[in-house]
């Protein structure tokens, strides 16, 4: 196709030279440079609007400046014909003593044969008249030859004829040019439209791709300023919308070139697009499937625009095969009462008041297969002929669809009109509230009141232009069916609207469509198929959004949604499911009196404590003889209490972490250690005093270890344990804390030390004393008594010493509940050792050898 810009720049200077004959004030009269010889119809009125009709094809010469030859329509559209219902309409208007009474509409209506250059000479010849001659009246002033257009159908054509009659605010009312660049208020100021434009018709498409979750489609376009429009939008729309990607963009050939058609349609084979929209004019679909039917590309669910989705050229047997199913936008369908009988009456010789017809003949000829003023009378028009034997569709008046759009632009400028006549002077919405003259009538004045016409139609479809001029869009879902019989039925399935309230609204019946794929369901057309939970999408480097891999969440992160683009990272206390679709508790892990372990420490603990108590109550209720009498007893009921506490300080480390238990249980653990190794260090320096007071001078030892002394002794060191511990809480306090080092699944709740060097502190002053013990027993160990108690505590000692040895390392190595498990072993090994080695031999003595508890057993030698 030519540059559109070159061509408008000819046909501006076309119009330049045409109008010139207007800019003259010198001659007596007003001339037209010269005429174009166009199919017209045309009747009389006191207001004339002009019009275009359409023919299927032309032949068209070359053009000179010099002498410009006429283009010659061949063929005719009978359907494009039935646009002469704005004629119709007309007369319906004049009927009409509501609106615009006391004015009669007349019409001119030229046939653009389908050809930008004829289009555009019609839209010249209705803005300046077709008469020869006329004087001046004013200086050229008085209202226009037309006072508004009803077209032109295609977007270039429209695009052509808008710039240039927008120069004079011309108003010009579309029924059929769709291109969203018309919707420009400076570049077409007078610009109006009863069809919605491309930018809604693309919105109307994503939603329907987005209700059959169509996310991968390709998408062919006509090389015009309709199909690059719609191509360009759709694709910025799509992106923005995040609803799908297109598999590839193709641009149909104008001329139909068959080399390119046929590698479209390879591109479209290879493609594993299954849905395919076409934005296109019919005789571009013609072209393109005449080879899609020769390569046989089957298994495609096609989508139409509105300019080819009612044709019926395109509804053959030879096409249906491959289109059966076919959903499409098209434009609304309306009723009109009266149309059928109307064109019934349309006849050569009938046509009231009309002085030029050359179309009606035309339609005559071509619908009867004869000639007006022919010389064989076999073949000439008699001009009453049964009307009813023509094209069958023609008369079909269920389904209109471009016409009700017409109906509407012809009520829209006959409102705008009647508005305008109805103004009262002095209330006027133009300069000094004025009114406008409908004998010296400015075209902008009626483009004003065109702007804010609103009112509803018979069919209910309410008409009102926004600032662009664009009409309240709405359109119809329709879908294609195609019976064994050979009929082909396009049925409405849904429709999409804007409203003011509620915006866009899409309804779609889906039991009624009709699927051409297995179970009459609709196809899948993705490039990737959708991730399900549990996974994320990882896009593919260099492909659309569109083609992804699926990826499985890691540990610790879940997806519950479908094409996810992250894993979500579960909260501190949970974990992902196995399945990562959602989160499950972390399982928790300490030493419970439930598990197993902690039953058994649980019990040994009790045990010892038990056993501790049985012990004290023996030495209690033994207390006056000499195996409890000898070495202070009060430091062995102390020592037994002790020992007691040791006991019982292990449950602390059993059961959930709280505040309170781990600042409690290192302390209580610490002090009763403490005071259970001072008894022990106290017993074994009294020991060694006694010894050392049989030797001669050694008796004034004696009376630094009284009773007294070894209270205040075993007092003052488990005070200075007592002051760590406390320094230790107050200072850096042990606290209960979620530990997931050890495993990312389960949660290890421990009692954190708070401070490692009090930690020291602690288990050193208790190492500390027991090794002491240790040294002074083993030093006393060879006394001569037959009882030798520093041989019992060295042998306890040692037993204590190696248990807390190994703890250490134990302890450290140890995981989660473990840790805990290995120090309460620890304390209660030597609680155990403690209670065993130092009063397991008297309580023997006292039980079961009491002949052996005497004071002179005990002296031995």
């Amino acid at each position: 196709m030519g540059d559109i810009h070159e061509t408008l720049f000819l046909f501006v200077t076309l119009v330049t030279l045409f109008l010139s004959a207007f800019t003259s004030i010198k001659a007596p009269s007003c001339k037209l440079w010269r005429t174009f010889n166009l199919n017209e119809m045309h009747k009389p009125g006191d207001v004339l609007l002009g019009g275009f009709q359409v023919h299927y094809s032309s032949v068209f010469p070359e053009w000179a400046f010099n002498e410009p030859q006429q283009p010659t329509c061949s063929g005719f559209d009978i359907l494009g014909f039935r646009h002469v219902m704005m004629a119709f309409a007309i007369e319906e208007i004049n009927k009409n003593s509501d609106l615009l009474p006391n004015v009669t509409l007349g019409y001119r209506l030229y046939d653009n044969c389908g050809t930008l250059i004829v289009g555009f000479s019609g839209a010249l010849s209705l803005a300046s008249g077709q008469e020869e001659e006329f004087p001046l009246q004013d200086d050229c002033a008085g209202s226009p030859p037309v006072l508004g257009i009803v077209g032109d159908s295609p977007s270039t054509f429209t695009i052509a004829s808008a710039s240039v009659l927008g120069l004079y605010q011309l108003p010009m009312v579309s029924y059929f040019a769709t291109c969203s660049c018309l919707t420009n208020r400076q570049r077409f100021p007078s610009f109006f439209r009863t069809i919605p434009s491309d930018a809604f018709q693309v919105q109307a498409m994503i939603q329907i791709l987005k209700h059959f979750r169509w996310t991968w489609v390709g998408l062919l376009v006509s090389d015009d300023d309709y199909g690059l429009h719609v191509g360009r939008s759709f694709q910025s729309d799509l992106v923005q919308s995040g609803e799908g990607c297109l598999a590839y963009l193709e641009v149909l050939p104008w001329d139909g070139d068959p080399v390119e058609i046929r590698r479209i349609v390879n591109v479209i084979k290879k493609s594993t697009a299954r849905v395919l929209m076409v934005f296109a004019h019919k005789f571009h679909v013609i072209s393109l499937m005449n080879e899609v039917v020769r390569q046989n590309v089957t298994g495609l669910q096609w989508l139409a625009s509105e300019a080819w989705t009612g044709a019926a050229e395109i509804q053959t047997p030879q096409f249906m095969p491959y289109l059966r199913g076919t959903l499409g936008i098209a434009i609304r369908r309306g009723e009109i009462t009266g149309l059928r009988d109307f064109l019934l009456q349309i006849r050569p010789e009938q046509i009231s008041n009309i002085t030029r017809n050359n179309m009606v003949q035309q339609f005559w000829e071509y619908s009867f297969q004869c000639k007006f003023g022919g010389s064989n009378s076999s073949e000439a028009c008699r001009g009453d002929e049964d009307i009813e034997r023509v094209d069958p569709e023609f008369l079909d008046v269920s389904n209109l669809r471009p016409e009700y759009n017409i109906y509407k632009a012809v009520y829209a400028l006959a409102y705008a009109l009647d508005d305008l006549l109805r103004c009262e002077p002095g209330r006027g919405p133009f300069s000094e509230h004025s009114c406008a003259d409908i004998h010296r009538l400015k075209p902008w004045q009626l483009v004003h009141y065109l702007q804010h016409v609103n009112f509803s139609t018979t069919f209910g479809d309410q008409v009102s232009f926004d600032q662009n001029g664009d009409v309240l869009p709405i359109y119809d879902i329709v879908n294609w069916l195609w019976f064994p019989d050979g009929r082909v039925k396009v049925q409405n399935v849904g429709e999409v609207k804007r409203t003011l309230l509620r915006g866009d609204e899409v309804t779609l019946h889906g039991d009624k469509i009709f699927w051409s794929f297995e179970y009459n369901k609709p196809p899948q057309s993705v490039c990737s198929q959708s991730c399900p939970p549990r996974t994320r999408v990882s896009r593919r480097k260099g492909q659309p959004v569109c083609c992804f891999d699926c990826l499985t969440c890691s540990e610790g992160k879940f997806s519950n949604k479908t094409n996810s683009m992250e894993c979500t990272s579960c909260p501190e206390d949970f974990w992902s499911s196995s399945q990562r679709d959602h989160c499950v508790p972390k399982k928790t892990e300490f030493l419970s009196y439930h598990d197993p372990l902690g039953i058994c420490l649980t019990v040994a603990s009790l045990l010892g404590t038990v056993i501790s108590a049985v012990v004290l109550g023996i030495f209690i209720h033994h207390r006056s003889t000499p195996v409890v009498r000898a070495n202070n007893s009060e430091l062995s009921f102390l020592l037994l209490v002790s020992i007691k506490l040791c006991f019982l300080c292990s449950l602390l480390f059993i059961g959930r972490p709280r505040l309170w238990t781990c600042q409690l249980r290192h302390a209580a653990f610490g002090i009763s250690f403490v005071l259970c190794v001072s008894c022990i260090l106290v017993k074994t320096m009294v020991v060694l005093a006694v010894f050392s007071a049989s030797k001669p001078g050694g008796v004034a030892i004696l009376k630094w270890f009284g009773a007294v002394q070894q209270r205040m002794t075993a007092t003052i060191l488990t005070f200075i344990q007592v002051a760590i511990c406390i320094l230790w809480i107050l200072l850096a306090s042990p606290f209960p804390r979620k530990n997931t080092q050890y495993s990312n699944e389960k949660i290890v709740y421990e009692c954190a030390i708070g401070s490692t060097v009090g930690f020291s502190l602690l288990l050193s002053y208790i190492g500390f004393l027991a090794i002491l013990s240790c040294l002074i027993a083993f030093y006393s160990r060879n006394l001569p008594d037959s009882f030798n108690e520093a041989k019992l505590i060295a042998f306890s000692m040692l037993i204590f010493s190696a248990v807390w040895v190994v703890f250490v390392p134990a302890y450290i190595s140890s995981p989660g509940k473990y840790a805990d498990a290995v120090e309460v072993f620890a304390i209660l090994a030597s609680s155990f050792g403690l209670l065993v080695t130092l009063f397991g031999p008297k309580c023997y003595i006292i039980l079961l050898r009491p002949e052996r508890n005497t004071k002179k057993a005990i002296m031995g030698r």
